[in-house]
């Protein structure tokens, strides 16, 4: 791993031309992660994109005034399966077209949601002896969500889903300590089709709320021209100097991510036009593909937008999505450390020379033209900070950024020339990028949707059989009481479950099951479901469903395994900040920092000492992991930085000790070996 990569063919302009088979590709891995929609044309292409529009507006009303819960809940899902089972076809067979029996099933959930609203309060109030009618809708609906779930991610959660139905129907016949009363049809349909806690639970209440008002948001801010603008900004403001091509990377990777929230699509959308330069300053395609997942993956983790789960956490939590911004401030900023000490060393290890590539323009043309485009990422936490609910600030931000948009002809959302009477309103309005947008932040979140609603299905059996319990208590007993213990068997538990479905759902289900165990263990609530949500992440990397390395690979033509490797490698001293979050107290002093929550948890120098402690171990593990520094580190000297950089994770002033005496040790004897490796090429030199 420590090799470094051949230099002695520079890369052509054919080498690293990003194909249209690559690009394809990559396409593949975004349908993997957000399903593969049909593209469908005519009047029928035109009817569903009509109805996603609605759905975009009914949502931006929604947020505005004032529609209740019971009644936005089932709408949004409603509008979620009705599309999906039009937009994603039963299989790839019937890709593009839709069949018979996909109008039967969409018509099927509108009439589920038509039947709930009309039923009124005496429809709530029979959840526990539900009629006929009753329980053939909530079966329905069940089976629609399994079925949407299947069409958009695939059939791993939707097995998951049904296993959990089962351990709720099955309770008295399991063994000790799983067995419980049992349930039967009709109680399972009530509890979780006629209630606000089983598929209309907490997830479907973000997802009507909040993660429909981002997806919108993020899609405003494309066809706004906002990522465009990111991606020159950041290779202005990093050309120049040999780290720059990979602090690009980073930087560019910051400002789509916290956009997107998507690892995949950051990792597309940058790798295409990142790798022809990642390239040419020395990256072989396989370590470009891992920093370019592994940019992607802090898409996930970064504020204002953090990915789906982000907006979970505040409700299960009670706090304010303010506070969750708040929560990963110093995390990403750690995460984004740790890779720019990688690039860094990537400088010295790979030789490279000043970044080989075109600016587009200059830094300050750049932001003086397109100024608005950081007013729109900064106002929704701007709007927070002023008073307003979550939902009201992103509400604004996406009227900021439509309406500065306007400030330019490349950038406006609605055509100078409808403004300036040429053309009708038909042929500018409709074709136009706002209408555009309000599609796709419909569609773009069709795969969340129908992900929160099956997700409920398994909140809804933890909530019913109280199986969160009995499983933290099975997880402290093999760990025998010990924190350490419990938090790595949740680790592993969670990186299990991401293996095999997305961020969202595995955040999920590990919050309900495993997040129990470590708040027993007396962790802070925000500080378990954190560290669940950051292993969460790891399911973007983790093999083998990599989907962020695997596009990446697609784009630089690498080897897929490798690269997932390589991204691990640039990525994992970052992944070991979370268990500072459960098994320091002054570790919890990373996360709400912002909060009144935080603040009684610890103080101004619990942060500063915890935030260089952390530093201090990423550093000692990106140099181990790197295997070079200076110049390339020997084995032993590696392996000095990589145990402290281990032991800085544990709490404590014994092991704060040894981890900062092994890191200074280390540091000598490279500076030591480093000296006298150049005191003998000068010396040969001279000879010569």
């Amino acid at each position: 791993m420590n090799e470094p990569a051949a230099h002695s063919k520079p890369a052509t302009d054919q080498d690293v031309t990003v194909s249209e088979e690559a690009l394809r590709k990559a396409e593949h891995y975004i349908e993997e992660e957000e399903g593969a929609a049909n593209r469908l044309t005519g009047w029928l292409g035109a009817a569903l994109g009509t109805v996603a529009v609605v759905m975009s507006l009914f949502h931006l009303y929604a947020a505005y005034s004032i529609v209740p819960t019971q009644t936005l809940r089932p709408i949004h899902v409603g509008f979620v399966l009705f599309l999906t089972f039009l937009m994603f076809p039963a299989a790839r067979r019937f890709r593009h077209r839709v069949m018979w029996w996909d109008w039967i099933i969409a018509l099927l959930s509108v009439a589920i949601v038509v039947y709930l609203i009309q039923g009124g309060d005496d429809f709530t109030d029979r959840n526990t002896l539900p009629n006929g009618w009753d329980i053939f809708f909530g079966t329905a609906l069940i089976l629609l969500v399994l079925e949407g779930m299947r069409r958009t991610i695939g059939w791993i959660l939707p097995v998951i889903s049904i296993c959990f139905l089962l351990y709720a129907f099955l309770g008295p016949y399991l063994p000790h300590p799983w067995t419980h009363r049992g349930y039967d049809l009709g109680r399972i349909v009530g509890f979780m089709y006629m209630t606000l806690e089983g598929i209309y639970g907490v997830a479907v209440d973000v997802s009507s709320s909040l993660i429909i008002l981002f997806t919108i948001f993020g899609a405003f801010l494309q066809y706004s021209g906002a990522g465009k603008f990111y991606i020159d900004f950041s290779f202005s403001a990093m050309g120049g100097k040999p780290a720059g091509a990979g602090r690009t990377v980073v930087l560019a990777s910051f400002l789509l991510g916290g956009p997107s929230g998507s690892g995949v699509a950051t990792t597309v959308t940058l790798g295409t036009v990142a790798w022809p330069m990642l390239a040419k300053v020395g990256y072989d395609r396989n370590a470009a593909g891992g920093l370019l997942a592994a940019g992607g993956l802090g898409a996930i983790i970064s504020p204002p937008v953090m990915g789906a789960a982000a907006f979970i956490i505040a409700e299960f939590l009670q706090i304010s999505y303010l506070d969750v911004l708040m929560m990963a401030i110093l995390p990403t900023a750690l995460f984004y450390l740790a890779l720019f000490f990688m690039v860094e060393i990537d400088v010295r290890k790979y030789g490279m020379s000043s970044t080989i590539f075109k600016k587009v323009d200059t830094v300050w043309n750049l932001t003086r033209h397109y100024w608005f485009h950081f007013l729109s990422l900064i106002s929704i936490v701007a709007f927070m900070l002023w008073g307003f609910s979550p939902v009201l600030s992103v509400f604004w931000a996406t009227v900021v950024s439509f309406l500065t948009s306007l400030l330019r002809p490349d950038t406006s959302m609605i055509p100078y020339d409808l403004f300036r009477g040429r053309g009708s309103i038909k042929e500018h309005l409709l074709g136009s990028p706002l209408i555009q947008a309000l599609k796709a932040g419909s569609v773009g979140m069709l795969g969340v949707g129908t992900t929160c609603a099956g997700a409920g299905i398994i909140v809804g059996v933890v909530t019913l059989t109280g199986l969160g319990l009995k499983f933290s208590g099975i997880v402290i007993d093999y760990a025998g009481g010990s924190l350490l213990l419990t938090a790595v068997y949740t680790a592993l538990v969670v990186w299990i479950i991401g293996l095999a479905v997305p961020v969202t759902a595995s955040y999920i289900i590990c919050a309900v099951i495993t997040a129990p165990a470590l708040i027993k263990l007396g962790v802070p609530d925000f500080a378990a479901h954190m560290f669940i949500f950051y292993y969460a992440v790891l399911s973007e990397v983790s093999p083998p469903t990599a989907l962020s390395p695997f596009a990446a690979s697609a784009i630089t033509g690498g080897d897929p395994y490798k690269t997932t490797m390589q991204c691990w490698k640039y990525t994992i001293p970052a992944f070991l900040v979370p268990f500072i979050f459960v098994l320091d107290p002054g570790g919890q002093s990373l996360l709400l920092m912002g909060s009144t929550k935080a603040l009684a948890h610890a103080n101004v120098w619990e942060i500063l000492r915890t935030t260089a402690t952390a530093a201090t171990g990423i550093f000692a593990l990106a140099v181990g992991f790197q295997g070079w520094l200076l110049t390339r580190t020997s084995r032993f000297e590696r392996w000095i930085f990589i145990v402290s950089g281990f032991i800085l994770v544990y709490p404590g002033p014994i092991a704060n000790g040894i981890g900062f005496g092994l890191a200074a040790a280390a540091l000598a004897l490279h500076w030591a070996g480093s000296r006298r490796a150049a005191r003998g090429t000068s010396g040969s030199g001279n000879a010569s």
